[in-house]
């Protein structure tokens, strides 16, 4: 365990496939850092050879196939293994279900392979892997160690994902994307992308229900998860229906001074309602926020009025 707990941060695993008749893989490890230029601009920082022995658990499949997992101890810096069966058109997946502390890289060709199973059969892939391959594919390449269009075209799929944990680390990593692209010239480009990925989720899951006197509606917590997931991606990238939702339950709060908002996207609906509305809008939450005596209710208003863009606002 030394090479864990006594060395600084974890390693990412390299697989590539050797597309010759051996059919073997190519494992290699090294430090993952996000800024890899540190390595050459503080060599005595980095200067020591990092290593772990870490258990990599690999499997192989197709559109119609997956092999039962194999573990195999990585030790050195590379290693060469042969997998069983391995065709030209089969793809490998590392770190079955997320076990092991540490990131997982392919050959362009079988993150092409990946993207294509996503597409067409994601089910193949486990929850837990579809939700690790995205994380690490946007952390990879903010990285430098993929291009950027690999965590985009992998997102395409998002459209026929049905559960909470692929979309949240999906939403997670395009967050930090749009804190990079805002005030570019190619920001619209970036939004209008990823709006187009999440539409379709948006109109099938809706909101959910105003509050009613009396009324209790509950969802499954992963339903009510995902949904408000999918709410605040379209509200933040400007999607024109979840904008006027959120006018809507803030003017209806207002008018009738009952807040009826769903508890679970009222953060949402502050946010979305303060940026987008005049400032009557930021004085209502103000007074809200010195009124209300739930903590947590006050955080919430506290943040909300953040999301103005007025810069005098925002100094009070």
């Amino acid at each position: 365990m030394d090479c864990w707990t006594l060395q600084m941060g974890y390693p990412v695993v390299t697989i590539s496939k050797n597309y010759s008749l051996d059919r073997s893989v190519t494992i290699t490890q090294e430090h993952f850092v996000y800024d890899r230029d540190a390595k050459f601009r503080d060599p005595d920082l980095f200067n020591r050879s990092l290593q772990w022995q870490i258990p990599l658990t690999l499997a192989v499949g197709n559109s119609t196939y997956k092999s039962s997992e194999v573990i195999l101890w990585i030790s050195n810096k590379t290693e060469t293994h042969k997998v069983g069966r391995m065709d030209d058109d089969m793809w490998l997946l590392g770190n079955i279900n997320q076990t092991g502390y540490f990131r997982v890289n392919y050959d362009l060709h079988n993150w092409r392979l990946l993207i294509g199973q996503l597409m067409t059969n994601a089910e193949i892939i486990s929850v837990g892997n579809r939700a690790g391959l995205i994380d690490d594919v946007f952390n990879l390449a903010r990285a430098g160690y993929l291009p950027q269009n690999v965590p985009l075209q992998i997102i395409c799929y998002l459209p026929q994902e049905r559960e909470f944990l692929p979309w949240h680390a999906a939403s997670r990593s395009l967050y930090q994307l749009d804190k990079l692209l805002d005030r570019t010239e190619d920001y619209s480009l970036f939004s209008d992308f990823v709006l187009k990925q999440v539409a379709s989720k948006y109109h099938k899951m809706g909101w959910p229900l105003a509050l009613t006197e009396g009324s209790i509606i509950q969802a499954s917590y992963q339903t009510e998860e995902l949904q408000r997931e999918v709410i605040m991606l379209a509200c933040s990238f400007g999607n024109k229906h979840c904008h006027r939702q959120a006018v809507s339950l803030i003017s209806d709060w207002i008018s009738s001074n009952k807040n009826r908002i769903p508890p679970n996207v009222r953060d949402i609906v502050y946010c979305t309602g303060v940026s987008l509305m005049d400032e009557d809008v930021w004085e209502f939450i103000w007074m809200k926020f010195h009124s209300t005596t739930a903590i947590s209710e006050k955080k919430v208003l506290l943040e909300a009025l953040t999301c103005s863009d007025n810069g005098f606002l925002l100094n009070r």
